[in-house]
């Protein structure tokens, strides 16, 4: 088989890996807390929220800038959480194969 031949196997088995690490990475989720608790967070491996959850003790009218603060804090770090295990599962994938758009 020609070089290119290879090649190409070889890039539609990893775009197949891909994929699949891709549907895991949805269906897998992290979770972050703020406020003792007060907020919790829960995103997708795919980068998207899951679900907040707010305790509604936390929910103080007259001090709404702690209560955003508290989602705010909860939900990056859950978005970041989910997208540490994203690159690190992609990079498994695509470890020593760099084509273009495959990464």
């Amino acid at each position: 088989m020609s070089s290119i031949g290879k090649l190409m196997k070889q890039a539609a088995r990893m775009q197949a890996q891909v994929e699949k690490v891709q549907a895991d990475l949805a269906a897998r989720t992290v979770e972050a807390t703020s406020g003792g608790g007060a907020v919790k967070a829960v995103a997708k491996c795919d980068g998207t929220l899951a679900s907040l959850k707010i305790d509604p003790a936390a929910i103080n009218p007259a001090d709404a800038q702690l209560l955003e603060d508290m989602i705010l804090t909860a939900v990056n770090q859950a978005l970041n959480q989910a997208k540490e295990i994203s690159s690190a599962e992609m990079g498994k994938v695509t470890a020593g194969f760099n084509l273009p758009g495959m990464g």
